[in-house]
């Protein structure tokens, strides 16, 4: 089996004249990263990697879950690659996962968030909202060949005010 649980960045700001992949979180963004976070402890696997967009938001939401998960911190694995819009470029970082690593928590962005849900789970979502959070299984011990996975958990923020 792989686990694959993918968290779209929380909230982001719009306000300060900073590049996309410098945008911070604001405090509503930081609020619903730790609302989610504190709600997810039976829905992750006894073990996993966090890897994470580069992009300072979903860094910040990754760290916000880590703390909340007791992750350390300096574990996480930020890669550049996983800032992408594009499924198809996210399904290929996800399929070069070793295949010994078991379950990865993933922090990233959408379109590709919700789109890749919607290929590779089965149960459609209109769209994953910021610090959304969506576990899938695969019936697979390859990661380069997930395929049809089961949908098992979604908790999105607004569910849980």
């Amino acid at each position: 089996m792989k686990n694959l649980i993918l968290i779209r960045h929380a909230k982001s700001s719009w306000e300060a004249p900073l590049h996309d992949k410098d945008r911070p979180l604001t405090n509503q963004g930081m609020k619903d990263a730790h609302l989610v976070s504190s709600h997810i402890s039976n829905y992750i696997p006894k073990t996993y990697m966090i890897w994470s967009s580069s992009a300072e938001r979903a860094s910040e939401t990754a760290m916000i879950f880590a703390q909340n998960i007791s992750y350390p911190i300096e574990s996480i694995d930020y890669k550049d690659e996983l800032y992408t819009f594009d499924e198809n470029k996210l399904e290929k970082v996800i399929k070069s996962c070793n295949n010994d690593i078991e379950s990865v928590i993933l922090f990233g962005h959408n379109e590709a968030i919700t789109n890749f849900v919607n290929k590779f789970g089965d149960a459609f979502i209109n769209n994953v909202p910021t610090a959304g959070f969506v576990a899938l299984q695969f019936d697979t011990d390859n990661w380069d060949a997930i395929k049809n996975g089961k949908t098992k958990k979604i908790i999105f923020p607004k569910e849980l005010k």
